[in-house]
């Protein structure tokens, strides 16, 4: 059994992916070809913005539009304490201080009143600069952006959507990635919309910012002349032939992906809800599910639930074993645990299960009953 069953999805695309990665070899246009132009467009409409720009990973879609918006010394930049290192990392890497925020224990997102606690918290050391805030779409869900954004408004700050995991999302229709100043995605092999190897993007309205990316994810070139670097950039380009990969699974996940996910998330509901704490969609949000993750009573608990699933051959993970504020790299900070409650909590008691749109539902049953079994034990 598979976690994200890549290999089922490539079987039913076989024909349109294998014709894209063809045609892209046999246009010698490798890198900026015209698929990637395509699938820019195509995002766009989709997503409901005007820009899209694409680069060469998620990661590198946050640091880009923080570099776009002149983020660096002395400034700081909010973000979750429970996600994926890059979400803080990319504001270090380019001189800011990344203030870690607790999460809404029910939603795994960035909780709005421990992100006005903090913001406060910054105002009242005034050794920092607030500029920006990453709300993370974590596991497919979409942060809770009418209030982050009433927050942002409030003390005049841009907002940095990190959709990562929750391109295909939305709240009330409106599309994640489209939320804020400015939005990133990723297309790492395992998210909801993952190419073969590493790819992201931004998303913006913005059109002064969409010239400035497309600068700055070419070593910062001059839109005349790509001999004329006008400012300092990185090199940071989506492979054309990653283009042809994920034009048809773009596709696909628009057709009947989203939709399958939704439908396995329902399966793994009704038979876990009596047993464990199962995942809490909002009234008007939609996850894109890029996992699905289940609370249990305790780590002991979660431990045990675990081996049993190891042992009859279920794939599971931890997402995520530690809170950002315990990484290593932020030891220096020294920030307590007692401003954390839910982070802390939800590192012992999270555990994903196999979540992809090719999952039946005989192996949702047989998922659920192993560990309907390891709690009744």
């Amino acid at each position: 059994m598979q976690f994200r069953d890549l290999g089922e999805q490539y079987r039913r695309l076989k024909p349109e992916i294998d014709q894209g990665i063809r045609e892209v070899i046999e246009s010698s246009a490798f890198i900026l070809g015209g698929k990637v132009a395509e699938l820019e467009e195509k995002l766009a409409d989709y997503v409901e913005v005007k820009h899209c720009v694409s680069c060469a990973s998620g990661t590198d879609a946050l640091q880009l539009a923080l570099m776009a918006w002149g983020i660096g010394a002395n400034d700081a930049v909010f973000t979750s304490n429970f996600t994926y290192f890059a979400s803080a990392g990319t504001a270090s890497i380019l001189g800011a201080t990344p203030v870690l925020v607790d999460i809404d224990e029910r939603t795994f997102n960035i909780s709005p009143e421990a992100l006005e606690e903090q913001i406060q918290r910054v105002l009242a050391e005034g050794k920092l600069t607030p500029r920006a805030i990453v709300p993370v779409d974590l596991f497919g869900l979409p942060a809770d952006y009418p209030r982050i954004e009433a927050i942002a408004k409030k003390y005049g700050l841009r907002i940095l959507e990190d959709g990562a995991q929750g391109f295909g999302g939305s709240i009330y229709g409106k599309r994640a990635c489209s939320f804020g100043d400015a939005a990133t995605t990723s297309f790492f092999p395992a998210k909801p919309l993952g190419c073969y190897g590493d790819g992201g993007a931004i998303f913006t309205d913005d059109d002064e910012l969409d010239v400035l990316l497309r600068s700055l994810r070419a070593q910062g070139r001059s839109p005349e002349d790509k001999y004329d670097n006008r400012c300092i950039g990185i090199n940071s380009r989506l492979d054309t032939i990653q283009a042809g990969i994920l034009l048809p699974k773009f596709r696909a996940l628009v057709d009947y992906e989203l939709e399958a996910v939704n439908r396995i998330a329902g399966w793994y509901t009704e038979r876990l809800r009596d047993f464990v704490v199962t995942p809490l969609i909002p009234e008007g949000y939609y996850s894109s599910w890029a996992q699905y993750t289940i609370l249990l009573e305790n780590e002991e608990r979660r431990n045990t639930v675990q081996k049993r699933l190891k042992e009859a051959g279920i794939p599971s993970m931890i997402y995520y074993s530690r809170g950002m504020h315990q990484q290593t790299a932020y030891a220096d900070m020294r920030l307590p645990d007692e401003w954390y409650p839910n982070t802390l909590s939800a590192t012992h008691r999270v555990l994903s299960l196999p979540m992809h749109p090719y999952l039946e539902e005989d192996t949702v049953d047989r998922i659920c009953d192993v560990i309907r079994k390891a709690i009744m034990r």
